[in-house]
C-alpha cells in the first residue's frame, strides 16, 4: 500500500482519538469558601494546620510566643499536623497573627456542621406488607423485601434494572454522619434490616473510640439507603446492597459536629480503604481544613458525595460546594425539586429526597425515603421511617457511585462523569438538577456496554491501521487474531446485560485482559501494573511464537490490550497502582505503544 494511504489512515485514527479526548471527563475548578459566619462555632476554638514536617520544637515555640496550648485534634491528626486550641475571645486576633507564620498552612476559627435543617419528618413504615406491584422479568431484578413497594425512590433512579447489572460488591462506602446502628455494644445494637450488610471498622471522632454507634438515627437511615440488606424478605432495600459500610461518627446526638473532626474523618476514610464517602451534613460557610481533606481523599481515589443543603435557596451549602465533591439536590415523587432543596451553579446531580407532606403516588404512605433506623431520642427502639431531605438524596448518589466503582471505574472524576453523563437532565433547569436525576441502570449500561463498545472499536481501528501498515502481501487474518483482540480489549462486555449479574464466572469473561485483575485480586487490586502493561501479550508471544495460531492470538491480544490501555488513558477510568502520581498516563501510553510494536513484529511472521 502507498505511503499516502497509510498516512491517511494515521490521520483518521488521530482524528478519532482526538474526538475521544474531547469526550473525556470534565474538570472541576476551585470554589470560594464563602464569607458568612458558620451556623455554630466551637466557642473560643481555632484550628491550626501546620506544615506536615514541622518539628515538636516549632510547635512549642508557637505555643510560647502566642500563649496558647496546641493539641492534636484527634489521635489521627498527627500526619497532617492539625491542631486545635481554646483561645477565648482572642480567636480573631490569633487567626490573623498565626496566619502570617511560615510554618502555618492554614488557621481558622473552628466552626461546626450539622444535619441539614429543617429536620426530616418521620412516619412508621409497614414491615409486613406484601411485596405486590412489580413482577420480575428478564430485564429487572425485583427484591422480595415486603416494604419495597413503598420505596418509589428506588424506581425513580431505575434500580430494578440496575440491580440486574450490579450490586456494589467489594466497594466500601464511608458514612460520615451520626454513626450507624451496626453492633451489639452496651445499649447499642444493629438494626434488623442491616443484619446482612457488611460493616468494616470505623471510628467515633466525637467520643474518640472504636465504637461509632448512632445516637440519633440519621446516619443509620443514610447507611440503609446506600446498602440496606436487600432481597432478604425483611423490610426494605438499598441502592448498593453488596457494598460495605464504614461508620464514621462526627455528629453528636443533636446532629452537630466540629470541622476538625469532619476533616479527620475524611482523611481516615481515605487512608483505610474507602472507595466512596457520603456526607449528609453541612453549613453555609466553607472550611479550608475540610476542603483540603476532600482534595486529599480525591487524590487517593475516593469519590466524595455531599448533600446540597436544605435551605431552599439558590446556594449550595458546604462541603457540597467544595471542589472535588459531588453536590446532590433532592426530588419528589413527581421528579420536581423539593421545596427545601438548596440549588445553584455548584450543583452536580439530583436524586430522590422525598416530601413527607404529600402522597403523590397514592400508596397510603407519605412520599419520604423509607429505611430502617433507630427512633430519634430513643436508641432502644427502631422502626421503618420515611424521612425527607437532601440528606436522603445524597446516599442515593453515593450508592450509585458504588455500583459504578464495583464495575471497574474507580477514579473519582470518571465516576462523576458517568453519573452526570447518564443523568436524566433533558428539559430540566441545571441550577436545580445539575446534570439531571441520576439513573443507576443508565450508569451501569454506560460502564459495561458503552465503554466496552468503545474499547472494541478502538481495537478494530488499531487492527485496520496495523494491517494497512504491513507491507507484506498475503497475510491472512486467522480466527485466533479476533479472539485475542476481543479477549484483550473488552471481553464479552455485553454478557452482564444478556445473562445478568448472577451469571457464573461473569468477571472472568465480561472484561478485557487488563481488568481481569479484579477477578484475581478483587477491587482493591484494580489497576495492577502487571495487568495494565504489555507483559501478558509478550508472554503469549514468547510461548506461542513457534506456531501460526499462537502468533495470531498473541498479535490480537497485544492490539486488544493496547486498545484497553488507550481507552483507560483517554477516559481516565483507572489509576495504575504503584506508578508515581502524574506518571500514569506515561505508563499507559508507553505500554500501549509497546503492545502495538509487539503486534506489528508478530504479525509479520
Amino acid at each position: 500500500m502507498g505511503s499516502k494511504k497509510v498516512w491517511g489512515v494515521v490521520a483518521l485514527v488521530a482524528a478519532i482519538l482526538a474526538g475521544l479526548v474531547f469526550l473525556a471527563r470534565p474538570e472541576r475548578g476551585p470554589a470560594d469558601l464563602g464569607g458568612g459566619p458558620p451556623e455554630a462555632a466551637v466557642e473560643g476554638g481555632i484550628l491550626v494546620d501546620l506544615d506536615d514536617d514541622v518539628s515538636p520544637a516549632t510547635v512549642r515555640s508557637l505555643e510560647a510566643r502566642y500563649g496558647i496550648d496546641l493539641k492534636l485534634n484527634s489521635a489521627f491528626s498527627g500526619p497532617e499536623q492539625l491542631y486545635r486550641a481554646d483561645v477565648g475571645d482572642r480567636a480573631a486576633e490569633l487567626v490573623r497573627e498565626l496566619g502570617a507564620e511560615d510554618d502555618v498552612e492554614n488557621v481558622e476559627i473552628e466552626g461546626m456542621y450539622r444535619i441539614p435543617s429543617p429536620p426530616s419528618f418521620a412516619t412508621s413504615g409497614a414491615t409486613t406488607a406484601s411485596a405486590e406491584g412489580e413482577a420480575p422479568d428478564r430485564w429487572h431484578f425485583v427484591p422480595n423485601d415486603p416494604a419495597y413497594k413503598y420505596q418509589w425512590h428506588m424506581n425513580q433512579i431505575a434500580m430494578p434494572r440496575a440491580w440486574r447489572l450490579g450490586r456494589g460488591r467489594e466497594v466500601t462506602v464511608a458514612v460520615i454522619d451520626t454513626g450507624v446502628a451496626f453492633e451489639e455494644h452496651g445499649d447499642f445494637y444493629r438494626v434488623p434490616d442491616l443484619a446482612g450488610t457488611e460493616m468494616v471498622p470505623g471510628y467515633d471522632f466525637v467520643d474518640d473510640d472504636d465504637h461509632p454507634n448512632d445516637e440519633h438515627g440519621h446516619g443509620t437511615h443514610v447507611s440503609g439507603t446506600i446498602a440496606q440488606t436487600t432481597d432478604n424478605a425483611v423490610g426494605v432495600t438499598g441502592v448498593s446492597p453488596e457494598a460495605r459500610i464504614m461508620p464514621l461518627r462526627v455528629l453528636n446526638a443533636q446532629g452537630y459536629g466540629s470541622w476538625g473532626d469532619i476533616a479527620d474523618a475524611i482523611r481516615w476514610a481515605a487512608d483505610h480503604g474507602a472507595n466512596v464517602i457520603n456526607m449528609s451534613l453541612g453549613g453555609s460557610r466553607g472550611s479550608k481544613v475540610i476542603t483540603d481533606a476532600i482534595e486529599y481523599a480525591h487524590d487517593k481515589g475516593v469519590v466524595v458525595v455531599c448533600a446540597a443543603g436544605n435551605t431552599g435557596r439558590g446556594k449550595v451549602e458546604y462541603p457540597g460546594r467544595a471542589p472535588y465533591s459531588i453536590a446532590v439536590s433532592a426530588t419528589r415523587y413527581d421528579e420536581s425539586i423539593t421545596f427545601y432543596s438548596s440549588w445553584g451553579s455548584d450543583l452536580d446531580v439530583a436524586a430522590p429526597g422525598g416530601d413527607t407532606r404529600v402522597d403523590q403516588n397514592g400508596d397510603g404512605m407519605v412520599d419520604g425515603v423509607l429505611q430502617n433506623t433507630i427512633v430519634p431520642g430513643n436508641i432502644g427502639e427502631n422502626d421503618y421511617l420515611a424521612w425527607m431531605g437532601t440528606s436522603m438524596a445524597s446516599p442515593h448518589a453515593a450508592g450509585t457511585a458504588a455500583l459504578i466503582v464495583a464495575n471497574g471505574v474507580t477514579r473519582p472524576d470518571a465516576v462523576e462523569a458517568v453519573l452526570e453523563t447518564t443523568a436524566r437532565g433533558e428539559g430540566r433547569d441545571p441550577r436545580k438538577y445539575g446534570a439531571g436525576i441520576i439513573d443507576g441502570a443508565a450508569a451501569l449500561n454506560r460502564v459495561q456496554l458503552v465503554f466496552g463498545a468503545y474499547k472494541l472499536a478502538i481495537a478494530i481501528l488499531m487492527s485496520i491501521f496495523l494491517f494497512l501498515g504491513v507491507k507484506e502481501r498475503g497475510i491472512k487474518i486467522r480466527l485466533a487474531y479476533p479472539l485475542g483482540l476481543i479477549a484483550g480489549s473488552a471481553g464479552l462486555f455485553f454478557a452482564p446485560a444478556v445473562l445478568g449479574y448472577d451469571a457464573p464466572f461473569l468477571a472472568w469473561y465480561s472484561r478485557g485482559l487488563p481488568e481481569l485483575d479484579m477477578a484475581i485480586f478483587g477491587l482493591a487490586g484494580h489497576g495492577n501494573p502487571l495487568f495494565y502493561s504489555g507483559l501478558a501479550p509478550l508472554a503469549l508471544a514468547v510461548i506461542g511464537y513457534a506456531v501460526r495460531p499462537g502468533r495470531a492470538l498473541a498479535a490480537g491480544l497485544a492490539v486488544g490490550v493496547a486498545a484497553n490501555l488507550v481507552f483507560t488513558l483517554l477516559w481516565g477510568t483507572v489509576a495504575v497502582q504503584w506508578v508515581p502520581s502524574g506518571l500514569g498516563w506515561l505508563w499507559l501510553a508507553g505500554n500501549a505503544l509497546a503492545c502495538w510494536i509487539l503486534a506489528r513484529i508478530v504479525i509479520k511472521k
